[in-house]
């Protein structure tokens, strides 16, 4: 019997081709699309899932309250960790870990016995205490991971770095030669050599070195003070027994004891709180940690998008299958009149529906494989995907195809099932207002979806637009970025930048520690004159040369920049921007030029003196509003990057004679440089990936969605055709019989608008709340997309409506 059905099934796909294909097409895009975006959200879901004591593993979360502002952090001050282990009986060990914040590259340089120097720079780089591997869990290939980091000047590195320097050779005890912004100029020998995980980890580090023997040593073992200095990433191990609510109430107590007295002298307010590391990824509540963090919310979304495709390629079957009834209508008629009851043609409409989800299954998984490289390019993530980790994903897979093909096919089996067989070999099929109502129900749901989408990726794209085009304060472009990170090329960066800025095509060149869209973590309390230490304020400082706001263009609006003839501006001078005058108190940036800045980092109170008030210009990116920032002159020869401002023509010419004048200075250093306006829009990969993700979504639901239309047409087509017939024997252009088939549908998608519309406004709305800097949802934005919608619905209903305005009426009218 079942071989039966599957001999008729496979006979109906093959004699409906077309029908069949689309039908197939449509599942297993929606299946594909289910797929990928539920291997991503494993990914996301499976973050720092694999460590040993993975239950027992928290990090340290700070929140910071002043001027009743609060600012929810993971940076702790470095020896928190170790004074709870003091006080708490509860902890059993505690790590700290730092990122190597003022590096976006770290140099490495090897020199092998021949004298040969390998030199390369790589990134993701860390230090970290002895007892870092002993809470969490890598895997070693070279090297123990209990003893890898209790000596000074070690360093433990990914077998990618091991490969790149050594080749097949052992890594380990090899020495080599790190130059850090962060962590200094120093010899490390390497202990250890970890295998890439293909579970992910917050912590995703290139390198690890040790805290103690570079150039953090002194900040972060000898520093005691617990309220400043919060550069650290601080991990709990607590005791199997221990319950780490019952640890977090002891905090307040905690805080007041060892902090209590600072913070208020600064006018600060401070919480710790817990986190378990397999939730620091998606639930710790901080944007910025080790690494940016997920989000539950893009999750949802993403995760509410694949059950929407995959449901409109359902509603697409149920269409398609009912649209095409009339074709085996009569086949039904004479199967009930030759005795046929309707469970087994239930059962033979049910087995058509998931013979085609299994082989809709079968493609949506080589779909799946072929595409997942580009679905990481888009979203950014390496997706690893094997039977072991993925089974129950797999089976999942399986039993939605067969719910998929059970769903999408029940209504179809059951109307087809229910013809009575006279009025079906009489040519008279029923189409009540309930089956009418529910096909056309199902079309608009359908664009209600693609036209949300369609609004979100409008909105995604004008705000993405906006970031790239908006003026920042400052001239972005044909900036060329030099890194400077080993004690050769700081010490020569004066000469180097006296070079650069002699190269024809260069207009200017200049230096500082930190340039606009990269991380500043420095931050001085600061107070007017007149002011006390109690009423200072954050602002952000960085250290520069006499040309570096000149080659930016950051122009000023009182007083003057910076000169290296004036010997007070190395001296005592200060220049802030207009956010900064306004923030400490003066009344104009004019009234701010010569009046004195107090800052008292301990005992010793300096007084810096307003030389000039710039204008305001974003050093980060737009999710953030300006706020306070500094410029101290550089007296020394001690930067992190030159900052070139090169001329539009011969850009390439340049960067040439840039590389001769860097390899002169420096002959081991590699020659590495990149543009500030990218390295700026870095800061917006994350809206970048959600952007490309939605669009790529969004043409799918339409395509979807078209499909269902597409079945719709055919169908109301059908049910027309002697009606169009009559029409056209009266005299009925093929313009007027297209115009009335098309009307209807258009009726339907102006419904879709009106829902839609609203949706995406509120929903876009509350994702655009993310920036501080964001564009007005415009009605522009609407009626673009009603435009499109409209004409997408026209270009999918033409095919049936020419096709029905040009049959011949002779055959529409024909009866059998």
């Amino acid at each position: 019997m079942f071989k039966n059905y599957f001999k008729i099934a496979w006979r109906n796909i093959l004699r409906h081709k077309v029908f069949s294909s689309i039908n197939i097409f449509g599942l297993s895009i929606g299946l594909t699309c289910c797929m990928l975006i539920s291997f991503y959200i494993c990914n996301e879901l499976s973050y720092d899932t694999y460590h040993k004591n993975g239950d027992r593993i928290y990090q340290l979360g700070v929140i910071s309250t002043m001027d009743g502002k609060e600012d929810r952090t993971a940076n702790t001050s470095a020896p928190v960790g170790k004074v709870m282990q003091i006080d708490f009986p509860e902890i059993e060990d505690q790590a700290r870990l730092m990122r190597l914040f003022s590096d976006d590259k770290t140099l490495f340089q090897h020199t092998d016995a021949t004298g040969n120097t390998n030199s390369f720079y790589e990134t993701k780089g860390f230090v970290a205490d002895s007892s870092f591997f002993k809470l969490v869990t890598y895997s070693f290939k070279e090297g123990s991971p209990q003893t890898a980091l209790l000596e000074p000047n070690t360093v433990v590195v990914s077998e990618n770095i091991a490969q790149k320097i050594f080749g097949k050779e052992s890594a380990l005890n090899k020495v080599v030669h790190i130059s850090s912004s962060t962590n200094g100029d120093h010899d490390f020998k390497i202990t250890g050599v970890f295998k890439t995980s293909p579970i992910p980890s917050h912590i995703d580090a290139n390198f690890i070195m040790s805290m103690r023997g570079g150039g953090l040593n002194s900040m972060a073992n000898v520093n005691a003070s617990m309220v400043n200095n919060n550069m650290f990433y601080t991990y709990l191990l607590l005791k199997q027994t221990a319950d780490a609510k019952t640890l977090e109430s002891k905090f307040p107590a905690f805080i007041q004891k060892h902090m209590g007295e600072e913070l208020k002298a600064q006018g600060r307010k401070r919480q710790h709180f817990l986190t378990a590391i397999k939730d620091v990824h998606l639930r710790s509540g901080i944007a910025d940690n080790v690494t940016p963090s997920g989000s539950v919310t893009s999750l949802f979304i993403l995760g509410s998008i694949a059950v929407l495709t995959l449901l409109i390629a359902c509603i697409n079957f149920m269409n398609m299958s009912t649209s095409s009834s009339s074709k085996r209508a009569a086949e039904v008629g004479v199967r009930k009149v030759l005795g046929a009851v309707q469970n087994s043609l239930l059962r033979q409409f049910l087995g058509e529906s998931l013979l085609m989800a299994g082989i809709a299954l079968l493609i949506a998984i080589i779909l799946t494989i072929l595409l997942l490289p580009l679905f990481e390019q888009v979203s950014g993530k390496t997706i690893f995907i094997t039977f072991q980790q993925h089974a129950l994903v797999f089976a999942g897979f399986v039993l939605l195809a067969a719910f998929t093909g059970l769903l999408a096919g029940s209504y179809p089996a059951f109307y087809l099932s229910s013809f009575k067989p006279i009025q079906v070999l009489k040519g008279k099929l029923s189409n009540s207002l309930a089956a009418v109502s529910l096909r056309k129900g199902m079309v608009v749901f359908q664009f209600v979806i693609s036209i949300a989408l369609i609004v979100a990726s409008v909105v995604i794209a004008d705000q993405m637009k906006y970031m790239r085009s908006k003026h920042l304060g400052f001239t972005k472009e044909q900036q060329i970025i030099l890194p400077l990170r080993s004690s050769t090329a700081k010490n020569s960066s004066v000469a180097l930048r006296n070079e650069v800025a002699g190269i024809p095509g260069i207009k200017t060149a200049g230096a500082s520690l930190y340039y606009p869209g990269t991380s500043n973590p420095t931050d001085w309390m600061l107070y007017k004159e007149g002011q006390s230490k109690n009423e200072s304020k954050r602002v952000y400082i960085n250290f520069v040369d006499d040309k570096f706001l000149s080659t930016l263009n950051i122009e000023p609006v009182a007083g003057r920049l910076f000169s290296y003839n004036i010997a007070s501006d190395s001296a005592s001078g200060i220049i802030i921007n207009q956010e900064g005058a306004t923030k400490l108190g003066f009344k104009s940036p004019q009234d701010a030029i010569g009046k004195w800045i107090g800052f008292e980092p301990g005992e010793t109170a300096y007084r810096l003196y307003v030389v000039g008030v710039v204008k305001n210009f974003h050093f980060q990116d737009l999710h953030v509003p300006i706020e306070s920032y500094a410029f101290l002159l550089n007296s020394g020869t001690r930067f992190n990057y030159i900052v070139a401002h090169a001329t539009e023509a011969n850009i390439g010419s340049s960067l040439k004679a840039l590389e001769a004048t860097w390899h002169k200075l420096n002959p081991n250093d590699p020659f590495e440089y990149s543009f500030l306006d990218q390295d700026f829009q870095k800061n917006y990969e994350a809206e970048s990936r959600q952007a490309g993700l939605i669009t790529s979504f969004t043409v799918i639901a339409i395509i979807i969605s078209c499909l269902g239309l597409f079945a719709l047409a055919t169908f109301s087509a059908e049910q027309r055709i002697k009606e169009i017939g009559v029409r056209k024997v009266l005299g009925a252009s093929v313009t007027s019989i297209v115009t009335l088939i098309s009307k209807d549908f258009l009726k339907l998608v102006g419904i879709a608008i009106l829902i839609a519309c609203p949706i995406a406004w509120y929903v876009m709305r509350k994702w655009l709340e993310n920036f501080a800097f964001r564009v007005d949802i415009s009605w522009q934005v609407f009626a673009l997309t009603a435009i499109l919608a409209v004409f997408v619905a026209l270009f999918t209903i033409s095919f049936q409506a020419i096709k029905a305005a040009i049959s011949n009426p002779v055959k529409s009218l024909r009866t059998e």
